[in-house]
């Protein structure tokens, strides 16, 4: 097979132009300015074509936790190649690497979760969610249970449904969504909508605005509620602690399906296999993704109570969904070595025992700079607000334009950071270390002064 051509950035950068349409972009900004190729990458760190090394604070896209370079998932790649590169899960087969995962995900989960349903992707495993949770009211005599309750500003994938269920309105006014049969509460936003009200208080009151919408359609009509126990997307908005305690408690008194979305959750980010695990919820649904296989393999999963998956099982018939790649081997080979090294490697306990701690006192150190209004973190996710004035919780006039600014400076200073309108968001490899989190730190502060300096220089501060 011949290798990739060697060319130059500009000439890749023309057929990128050309051809290439990216998420989430605007293509002709993009072509204007021409897209940064990214060539290689080892550890937490990539490499562009430009020869510029950068620290990778976002984990690709929250989902490389082990880091760039590993073999040992390319080499579980490749003998899986060799042997079954690819066959269905349809016609009542199945493949042994698909098998041992599924058993392998019941052992990892929380003890209500035994069986699983595998996709693509994020996206596609929510909206195999919306499926299911509807199906199982069906099954249960009560097919008036419909509706499915989400929240403004989080974030579930990019499908019909699954950009339904979730809150961006952005992405709502693109495509004729929401799909009908989705509404959508409030998020526990204390930076922005807490007011004059304290953490705890704000938090009992967000939850609460979930009874009052099930009040509103109907408990009959409500088939269950997603959430994310840490909003990624939607600017690591890290709930108060007497949050997601209520939200279980009024899900419990309505008899409500709970899907957790642990797509950026899950696997360790939070310091906890799951983020159900550490804020206590007890879920229906865990939607898996991401850091399955630490982004080497595109996998989606989506984790089924014994609740939802006896009735299934009891009534049978058949469930009329599913994908081509449902249970791809290969990817599913790749995830069980990846599982394999975090658990052997105790990735997960020296997240929550080492790095979050050491973590969370570094970016808290943040919150003394000028611009910060505040500096939040769980587990390795970490957030910024951006403000012009402290210690007011005001944004700046044109939101989105100075984080956007933020994020540009801070890749030219070596370091990947997101920008979330005027938050910004790291979120690095679950692998990194200490001295890492130091340099990731130093490169922040540097490129949080020199915004600094230009903002001043530009009038807006």
């Amino acid at each position: 097979m011949s290798p990739i051509p060697e060319r130059s950035t500009a000439e890749w950068q023309a057929l990128d132009a050309a051809h290439y349409l990216h998420p989430f972009t605007d293509s002709r900004a993009l072509a204007a300015r021409g897209t940064r190729v990214v060539t290689r990458a080892e550890g937490v760190y990539l490499y562009d074509s430009e020869g510029h090394r950068i620290l990778d604070g976002m984990s690709g896209l929250w989902c490389v936790a082990l880091g760039y370079g590993r073999p040992e998932l390319a080499e579980a790649a490749y003998r899986q190649m060799q042997q079954l590169p690819y066959y269905n899960s349809f016609f009542q087969c199945a493949n042994p690497p698909a098998i041992e995962l599924a058993a392998k995900l019941a052992e990892l989960t929380p003890p209500q979760f035994n069986h699983v349903f595998f996709s693509g992707s994020g996206s596609e495993a929510n909206d195999t969610f919306v499926r299911l949770a509807r199906r199982y009211w069906m099954l249960r005599g009560e097919p008036e249970r419909q509706v499915i309750i989400s929240r403004w500003n989080g974030y579930h994938g990019s499908t019909m449904a699954g950009a339904s269920l979730g809150g961006m309105k952005a992405m709502h006014a693109q495509g004729g969504l929401p799909i009908p049969g989705i509404v959508h509460i409030n998020q526990p936003y204390w930076f922005e909508r807490g007011g004059n009200l304290d953490p705890a208080e704000f938090g009992l009151q967000a939850a609460r605005e979930l009874e009052a919408k099930i009040i509103e359609i109907g408990p009959e009509r409500v088939a269950a509620f997603i959430g994310e126990p840490v909003q990624g997307a939607g600017g690591v908005i890290i709930p108060p602690e007497t949050y997601w305690p209520e939200v279980q408690r009024i899900l419990d008194r309505y008899g409500i399906l709970f899907g957790s979305d642990e797509v950026i959750c899950g696997f360790g980010r939070t310091g906890r296999w799951f983020g159900c695990e550490h804020f206590g919820t007890r879920p229906d649904f865990l939607t898996l993704a991401k850091a399955i296989t630490s982004g080497y393999q595109p996998l989606g999963a989506l984790m089924v109570s014994d609740r939802v998956a006896e009735v299934f099982i009891e009534k049978g018939g058949e469930f009329a969904h599913g994908y081509t790649y449902s249970g791809h081997p290969v990817a599913a080979a790749v995830a069980l070595a990846n599982l394999e090294i975090m658990q052997k490697e105790g990735v997960v306990d020296r997240v929550r025992n080492d790095l979050a701690p050491y973590f969370s006192t570094r970016w808290g150190e943040l919150a003394a700079h000028p611009l910060v209004g505040e500096a939040r973190s769980l587990g390795l996710l970490g957030a910024l607000e951006l403000v012009p004035r402290k210690p007011s919780r005001e944004f700046f006039p044109e939101r989105g334009s100075v984080g956007t600014r933020a994020r540009d400076i801070s890749i030219r200073n070596g370091l990947v950071m997101r920008a979330v309108w005027d938050t910004l968001i790291v979120a690095p490899p679950l692998v990194i270390t200490r001295n890492e989190i130091d340099e990731l730190l130093t490169k922040a502060v540097t490129s949080l002064d020199q915004l600094h300096a230009d903002l001043r220089r530009d009038g807006w501060l």
